[in-house]
């Protein structure tokens, strides 16, 4: 592909210069992100009346706009479509529902497409698109039910959006349902979409229906072989996420830096140190996959995880490239678990450097800070987080039953039943208790009594979840919870405990990776 420059000189030297070189130059400049040069032609076609303004020359700014986010140019090029008598366009407004979307102006995105005088498959699948990018899954299932009801079928847009907000709630049986969708719709053969439907399953606790997709995809590409590897470090199976690498190799696919990615991590996730360095050798020295930045990020977190602190240090210090966030953050993490302080404190200054706007950062350093007892320090990191005006995202649990999601925070009273739900979880409590269960309060960062400590952690928002769970589901179903944060480890081993008291499996999926719970144990080893 030529540069911009040769583009413009070339078009610079037509003699002619019809309607069609001109969108090419428009279209060009928008297809390489040049938003300036984009606008720039476009006035000049509007401006000078070089000729009138037709769908393609707008659509190709649009797309400019929405994918540099660029608001005010969008909203005037959406005036201009306006006084041009373009709103009976459907590609047009097509292409300013997904613009709106993008910029999270979902009411204006919502207006143009329930005003639309006709709409068409890519309308609909804009609207899912819209709520999907948006974190509005409901709606997103909504358009899709009356997309369907208007009689048309969806297509491979439609599926991968739908299907991608889920991603972040335990929908399965939603997803099941979309499942049997796409095999009655015959999309089933489609790469994309079965990928995207294993990738969703392994996300949803369901590693088993996800090799079930897997392997009945007649020739999978690299992508599927990648997204299944992916699935099992998730669910921290390093051993057969390295049996089913090996097997991707003698089939012949040629592994790139996203599956070694996925693999590194699946080694992490499961102490497989010796393996965990044999594989990031190979992946320069046989496969010519020069390590970037993630890869690091997984050696680091690796070792820091089997508490070799040091010897990640040296490999920060050492590494060619300059560490990014991911890498800093993965020692810390190992810092946090194995309160190191010194070298916690470095990583923390490091990660402020980077981005003095993550409480993240400044949460992790006031957790060493607090475990060590050293209060005056972890008070100082709080007093700074104040004076930034940051806050921690609050932690909150998704459970679904009865075809709703029910989401819970820390100390909830907000469920109609929430009087039976504490009382479970006090009944709970007390059972794992005589069974041995000894609550960890470490990761309460206040300078007060542990019984005050142990009163605070056993109102987080993962164990209200599980004592609803208890109370509504089955014995033979498992419990799948979803935390939009790490799982602490005091509610691991409460976990462990109610598994093993109650004689239920219990999937519980935290931030980074999934944990399998079942008569008292973790898939995990208690090494996350």
């Amino acid at each position: 592909m030529g540069s911009n420059h040769d583009a413009e000189k070339l078009f610079d030297e037509m003699p002619t210069k019809d309607f069609v070189s001109w969108n090419s130059l428009v279209s060009g400049f928008s297809k390489r992100g040049h938003l300036g040069k984009c606008m720039s032609v476009f006035l000049m076609i509007k401006s000078e009346l070089v000729f009138e303004l037709n769908e393609v020359t707008v659509i190709s700014v649009i797309s400019a706009c929405a994918c540099a986010k660029a608001s005010d140019e969008g909203q005037y090029i959406h005036c201009c479509a306006v006084k041009s008598g373009m709103m009976s366009e459907v590609k047009v407004i097509n292409a300013l529902i997904n613009m709106y979307g993008k910029f999270g102006c979902i009411d204006s995105a919502f207006r143009l497409f329930w005003e639309m005088p006709e709409r068409n498959v890519v309308s609909w699948n804009s609207m899912v698109a819209v709520c999907t990018q948006n974190g509005i899954p409901n709606e997103a299932i909504n358009y899709f039910n009356m997309m369907r009801m208007n009689g048309l079928f969806p297509d491979e847009a439609t599926m991968v959006s739908l299907l991608r907000a889920f991603e972040n709630l335990p929908l399965g049986r939603l997803v099941e349902a979309i499942h049997g969708v796409i095999f009655t719709c015959g999309l089933n053969k489609n790469l994309t979409i079965v990928t995207t439907l294993l990738n969703l399953y392994s996300k949803l606790g369901k590693l088993i229906a996800s090799h079930k997709v897997f392997t009945e995809i007649s020739k999978p590409d690299k992508v599927a072989w990648t997204a299944m590897i992916a699935g099992y470090a998730m669910h921290g199976q390093g051993k057969e996420a390295i049996e089913f690498f090996e097997r991707t190799v003698r089939e012949g696919m040629e592994p790139d830096h996203v599956t070694f990615t996925h693999l590194l991590s699946a080694c992490s996730h499961s102490g497989l140190v010796e393996e965990g360095k044999y594989y990031f050798r190979m992946m320069s020295d046989v496969y010519r996959v020069q390590p970037r930045l993630d890869h690091y990020s997984c050696m680091v977190d690796l070792l820091g995880r089997c508490g070799l602190l040091n010897d990640a240090h040296h490999l920060i210090k050492h590494m060619p490239l300059e560490p990014n966030s991911g890498v800093w953050g993965a020692l810390l993490g190992a810092c946090r678990v194995y309160g190191n302080i010194n070298l916690g404190k470095e990583a923390a200054e490091n990660l402020i450097a980077l981005d003095s706007s993550d409480p993240r950062n400044y949460i992790m350093l006031c957790n060493i800070y607090s475990a060590a007892g050293l209060w005056s320090d972890a008070s100082k990191v709080r007093a700074l987080m104040k004076a930034k005006n940051l806050n921690r995202n609050p932690g909150c649990s998704f459970i679904e039953h009865g075809n709703k999601i029910y989401r819970f925070v820390v100390d909830d009273y907000s469920h109609p039943d929430s009087d039976k739900i504490n009382k479970k979880l006090e009944e709970l409590m007390r059972k794992i208790q005589e069974a041995g269960f000894v609550s960890e309060t470490e990761s309460i960062l206040h300078d007060v009594d542990e019984e005050v400590k142990t009163k605070m952690i056993n109102k987080h928002s993962e164990k209200i979840a599980l004592a609803y769970a208890l109370l509504v589901t089955s014995a033979d179903v498992p419990i799948v919870i979803v935390k939009n944060l790490r799982i602490c480890r005091d509610c691991h081993n409460t976990a462990k405990f109610v598994s093993l008291i109650e004689k239920r499996v219990i999937i519980i999926r935290d931030s980074k990776r999934f944990h399998h719970f079942s008569d008292g144990l973790c898939s995990c080893g208690d090494y996350w």
